[in-house]
């Protein structure tokens, strides 16, 4: 998160969406005709509310919704729902199958059927002492997105194939909703986990990343321009009859994943590149999750509760000791 009072005179606005806080920051304008900061912000959250809108497969209505329920191969979509599914295959190409938006089947046997947004999640540390041994998760080789088709605004699926765009269609919306900001002296999006900072002035901000545990600090550091996301377990967890559940799984299983990671945080030059990295690190264990935040910067929680710091942002954590 953002913490409050970065830069004196800014306008804030905050709203509920994506099943979350958002809070958008506007600093000045440009020059004596620049739009007023509370209409820019309005504008920013109009974009962000499309997207809700357009993307949430927990909305019967929403574009996504009538898609999984078309029983056409081909169906043409708006021009935001085909970015948007753009964006899901382009995360699944780059992650490795690791991002899988073809496991909505998967996620619904796991127990995430309805909208978690006003549920307190299960215990984290009673989840931790009864999960399965740790293990990476791993794509597989004959996943349903492999079989999708995009040309244009026109989508091609297999029968039966329905998706869900989850954190990549938020990390996409933050970008979007930024670009409206970006001729600002200074801006942020903060859409409960995934930040896009920015601005003419290059001031920077303090990012402050929570525990999974205790929802202390774990860590802090300061980002003028760019993004941020966090992937936990922890944000979305419930019992079942055979333990708990959470939402991250493990393509090659369909189940939750127990890597040995419980947050991930990621920097990256963009919000779905910031989800991308934060969600590949978590599923592929301590290890490989620290090699791929180590390019840009990052942060693992493990399920000791220790915090690893990758990358530039060791240099904060030195200052900071």
């Amino acid at each position: 998160m953002i913490r409050n009072g970065d830069h004196t005179g800014e306008h804030e606005r905050r709203f509920d969406l994506f099943g979350t806080s958002v809070r958008v920051l506007v600093g000045s304008g440009v020059g004596p005709r620049a739009p007023r900061a509370d209409m820019v912000a309005a504008a920013a959250e109009a974009v962000l509310r499309r997207h809700q809108r357009a993307l949430s497969r927990f909305d019967p209505h929403s574009e996504l919704s009538v898609l999984n329920h078309d029983p056409r191969a081909v169906r043409e979509l708006s021009e935001l729902t085909a970015g948007a599914v753009a964006a899901a295959l382009w995360a699944a190409e780059h992650s490795g199958g690791l991002i899988d938006p073809t496991l909505l089947p998967a996620l619904e046997r796991a127990g995430y059927v309805h909208s978690l947004a006003d549920s307190e999640p299960a215990p984290l540390y009673e989840a931790l002492s009864t999960a399965p041994p740790r293990r990476p998760a791993a794509g597989r080789v004959d996943a349903k997105w492999r079989e999708l088709a995009l040309a244009g605004r026109s989508v091609r699926r297999p029968p039966g194939v329905r998706l869900d765009l989850g954190g990549t269609a938020k990390g996409l919306a933050a970008d979007r909703a930024a670009a409206f900001l970006a001729g600002r002296e200074a801006f942020a999006v903060d859409a409960g986990g995934d930040v896009v900072v920015g601005g003419r002035a290059g001031l920077p901000r303090r990012v402050t990343v929570a525990h999974p545990l205790d929802r202390n600090s774990a860590f802090a550091f300061d980002l003028a321009t760019g993004a941020v996301a966090t992937s936990g377990v922890g944000t979305r967890l419930w019992r079942t009859p055979d333990g708990f559940g959470h939402h991250l799984l493990d393509p090659s299983t369909g189940r939750p994943a127990w890597t040995g990671v419980i947050q991930a945080t990621a920097v990256a030059t963009s919000g779905l590149e910031a989800e991308v990295l934060a969600k590949v690190a978590l599923l592929s264990g301590p290890d490989a999750g620290f090699e791929a935040l180590e390019p840009a910067g990052g942060v693992l929680v493990l399920d000791s509760g220790d915090v690893v710091v990758a990358g530039r942002l060791q240099a904060a954590a030195e200052v900071a000791a």
